[in-house]
């Protein structure tokens, strides 16, 4: 049986460089669009996505990576796909790109994550948001550390960097992605952008498009 299926959009970025606000400002603009729109987040807002969120100060490397690729695939199954059989557009925040990018912070293999999450449903379009590290730094300065990453300061070109090596990696598993400097345009400038990208729907037998080859690092 085939239906019209929605488009998984997902966000990620660098802390600090305007992911909530842009999802929030892109959720708008999709519905002033005439969009039915699905807005999420991971980690999640159920029992796994909790725990998480309630001792990512203490559980670290491996663990920390399986317990978040654990609340992904929850997530997909029971919010996203459902989301998505329905036509509408699901936005999230945070998805496969932050796990490969936080969790090298971590120590945790590049190989590891790719084999742990080589079975998630694929994005429709992958958007990965970007800024300066120093415009990145003076932003999170301003707003206070809110995580074990933030007290070290070559983190935001740390993060910039894999954040791009991440984007190679999706588009190699020819997954659409849309790189946006935040710096350079207004939330909502930004959202237009992310929206004017969004594939259109099409009619479909609702497979998730191909997982993400493991490679060696």
């Amino acid at each position: 049986m085939t239906s019209k299926r929605g488009q998984l959009i997902t966000l990620d970025g660098p802390s600090g460089v305007g992911k909530t606000t842009t999802v929030q400002a892109l959720n708008r603009e999709l519905i002033r669009r005439g969009q039915a729109v699905r807005q999420t987040v991971e980690p999640t807002l159920g029992d796994i996505g909790v725990f998480v969120r309630e001792h990512f100060g203490h559980i670290r490397g491996r663990a920390l990576a399986c317990l978040v690729a654990a609340d992904r695939y929850e997530h997909v199954e029971h919010e996203i796909e459902p989301w998505l059989s329905t036509g509408d557009i699901v936005v999230c925040d945070r998805y496969l790109p932050s796990t490969l990018v936080m969790q090298q912070l971590d120590g945790v293999p590049l190989k590891f994550l790719l084999d742990l999450n080589a079975h998630v449903l694929m994005p429709d379009l992958a958007v990965i948001l970007t800024a300066s590290p120093r415009l990145i730094a003076e932003r999170i300065a301003m707003r206070g550390p809110r995580n074990r990453f933030h007290l070290d300061p070559t983190a935001p070109g740390r993060e910039v960097d894999l954040y791009d090596e991440a984007a190679q990696i999706l588009m190699t598993a020819n997954v659409k992605v849309l790189v946006v400097n935040t710096g350079d345009a207004t939330p909502k400038e930004v959202a237009a952008t992310i929206a004017d990208a969004i594939p259109h729907s099409s009619v479909t037998s609702a497979a998730s498009m191909p997982p993400i080859t493991p490679q060696e690092t």
